[in-house]
């Protein structure tokens, strides 16, 4: 389905959020989600989160991982993620993609099936 301009409409695909202690858990979760097909692009981007944990206020780095998936993945990527995360609680939050380019998301369907 598209919209007045042309614009993919989907919900399909999801795009999942976790954030990660340090780089070189990022690189390596980011690399076995793409590795296992889980995901077909994960983008890491440094932040600084704060946030309540038990009974604190903390403020530090992280690695957020934008994860690009198919919505009939999640379940398999959460149980991933979950068990490759050293956090307690990871943060593991699915977002639906309800539009997006052509182009892009035709590469993202593709990828499903590679």
């Amino acid at each position: 389905m598209t919209d007045f301009a042309g614009t993919l409409l989907v919900t399909e695909f999801f795009v999942v959020l976790t954030t990660c202690p340090d780089e070189s858990t990022a690189e390596r979760i980011a690399r076995e989600l793409v590795e296992s097909r889980l995901a077909a692009c994960v983008t890491r981007q440094p932040v600084r989160s704060t946030y309540a944990w038990q009974g604190r206020i903390n403020d530090q780095p992280e690695v957020l991982l934008i994860i690009k998936t198919w919505a009939s993945r999640y379940a398999q990527l959460e149980q991933r993620i979950g068990s490759l995360h050293p956090y307690d609680v990871p943060e593991i939050i699915a977002l639906p993609v309800t539009a997006g380019s052509a182009a892009y998301l035709a590469w993202l369907s593709a990828e499903a099936t590679a």
